[in-house]
């Protein structure tokens, strides 16, 4: 059995009303306009414009690929 089965009408009612909450707008807001773009250089994070050495006799040397 539930509690509100043991209550009166008058309570029960009271006890609704308390349980009952008004929702909190959401946080989330919708993008209007142009798309923010990211400012993330994703080429020199993943390490393809780094230069490339080669070892010859214990040196090191830039290789010049281009």
């Amino acid at each position: 059995m539930k509690l509100a089965d043991h209550l009166d009408s008058d309570t029960r009612r009271k006890l609704e009303k308390m349980g009952k909450k008004k929702k909190p707008p959401s946080k989330k807001k919708k993008r209007k306009g142009k798309v923010k773009e990211e400012k993330v250089n994703w080429p020199e994070i993943m390490g393809m414009d780094r230069d490339i050495y080669k070892r010859v006799n214990g040196a090191l040397f830039l290789n010049h690929l281009n």
